[in-house]
């Protein structure tokens, strides 16, 4: 049974910093691509990073990239997502999910985790 439990997230001020992590099981990890997405209240989906299998490519989506940062470490089945300078319209619910690019996960959503909520805001 596939699993993806997210945690880490919380309440920081703009400019602060979180670390989200993704406890993945019940699936051989070191062989899937990995991806972040978030979901805004009341907004729809959003991708925003996606890690190759071995952690050396990267992609972003604009508006984080330079701010977050996506890295794995396969020998603990864990998927993270480093987050800087972090604004207020990064509030959002964080879903970590199998695949890679904005248009495989936001279309392949049977793997989508339940999410960390991280609030921005002063």
């Amino acid at each position: 049974q596939v699993q993806l439990v997210e945690s880490g997230g919380g309440m920081v001020q703009p400019g602060g910093s979180l670390r989200l992590s993704c406890a993945a099981s019940g699936f051989p990890f070191n062989t899937f691509t990995m991806s972040w997405v978030r979901q805004a209240s009341g907004k729809g989906p959003e991708w925003v990073s996606s890690i190759s299998l071995g952690g050396t490519s990267k992609i972003y989506e604009d508006s984080v990239r330079g701010r977050f940062t996506i890295s794995r470490d396969n020998a603990e089945n864990t998927l993270y997502l480093q987050m800087n300078n972090l604004k207020p319209e990064d509030t959002a619910l964080y879903i970590c999910t199998r695949g890679w690019g904005k248009d495989y996960v936001m279309t392949h959503r049977e793997y989508w985790g339940q999410g960390t909520q991280v609030t921005v805001s002063s």
